[in-house]
């Protein structure tokens, strides 16, 4: 019997699947963040061998049986030289693991959970992603920069903007429009601030950017409420991530439109705050004529799974997989004018 193993790796936090033959898990396990941005690539090979280890124990696979193949999307994978330079930690201080690996960023797993001909995948956790694939292999990419560069539309960023609006709003420099009382409550709360001073450790020398985006959790729970601020920050967060939509769709190619719909893959903990983003996100998708559907999906398997046909297709063994079973659908975006033209020709 071969076994097929897959990672989705996060900045915070990781999961894997092991397959058997047949493409049905026969062990799982989760375990810490696996971005080797975040924590060097010895300790993300560590970490990743440990996760392997239990699963099979879990399977009740032998420690002596190798895996056919191990795929591997994780957060920070996305130059080619590094993952190699992970590949070949995992093959000389964990020899036994995998006979082989296949690389790539956690946007790869996701799509590949979903389809195996390529479309769009949009990261709104932590941090925040936009990969798209085309059937030819072709890939173009928005954001993916980290919070120094980019970020927008991420939990992350949502958290940083709440902080950022109030100490403004504080030192007279841009008032906020909205008020600023509840939201400054929850940052002291989360923080376990006494004055805005003591926020600066949490800035700097004691940064942790998942502690930091947690904060958006909260944040969620007050826009929920009413509060006016926290709902203008999920706002804003949803024009960030259509505009990451739109960044791609000069590159897509006809072939993966010609069914008239285009699958985005929205993955991430900020997506379960939809009704906070979806009038913003619509609005700014309707500034641009689009000819084809948007259609947002959520896969509903770890996209360790998307890791796992992965590795199965770089290792020439057709893994069987139900697209359909593994995505349920958010949302259908059609263009207005489409609509337009739709009901004109009707009427005619």
């Amino acid at each position: 019997m071969k076994y097929f193993g897959g990672v989705e790796g996060g900045a915070t936090h990781s999961r894997l699947v092991i397959c058997d033959e047949s493409g049905q898990s026969v062990g799982s396990t989760s375990g810490l963040g696996t971005n080797h941005w975040g924590i060097g690539i010895p300790e993300c090979a560590r970490r990743i061998a440990d996760m392997v280890e239990r699963a099979k124990e879990e399977a009740g696979i032998s420690k002596d049986t190798h895996l056919t193949s191990l795929g591997l999307s994780l957060s920070g994978c996305e130059q080619e030289a590094t993952n190699r330079e992970l590949e070949q930690e995992l093959r000389n201080t964990f020899p036994g693991l995998s006979q082989s690996y296949a690389v790539s960023s956690d946007t790869m797993g996701s799509m590949y959970t979903a389809s195996s001909i390529g479309g769009m995948v949009l990261i709104s956790g932590t941090g925040s992603n936009c990969l798209l694939r085309n059937p030819d292999g072709s890939t173009s990419n928005c954001g993916g920069w980290g919070n120094f560069l980019g970020d927008e539309g991420s939990a992350w960023y949502i958290s940083y903007r709440a902080v950022k609006v109030v100490f403004d709003h504080m030192d007279n420099f841009e008032k906020s429009a909205a008020p600023v009382e509840k939201t400054w409550a929850l940052i002291k709360e989360h923080f376990s601030l006494e004055t805005r001073l003591d926020m600066l450790p949490h800035c700097y020398a004691k940064f942790d950017k998942p502690f930091f985006a947690n904060l958006c959790k909260k944040l969620a729970q007050n826009a929920e409420n009413g509060d006016e601020l926290a709902r203008g920050l999920f706002r804003e967060a949803g024009v960030h991530l259509a505009r990451m939509i739109l960044s791609l769709l000069p590159n897509v190619h006809k072939d993966l439109v010609k069914s008239g719909d285009l699958s985005v893959v929205c993955v991430g903990s900020v997506w379960s705050s939809w009704d906070l983003l979806q009038e913003a996100f619509i609005a700014e998708l309707s500034k641009t004529e689009i000819h084809f559907n948007l259609k947002l999906v959520q896969i509903t398997k770890s996209s360790a799974y998307g890791a796992c046909y992965l590795g199965a297709d770089s290792a020439d063994f057709d893994l069987p997989r139900n697209y359909a079973d593994n995505v349920t659908v958010l949302y259908t975006y059609t263009d207005p004018r489409k609509k337009a033209k739709a009901s004109n020709g009707v009427s005619r």
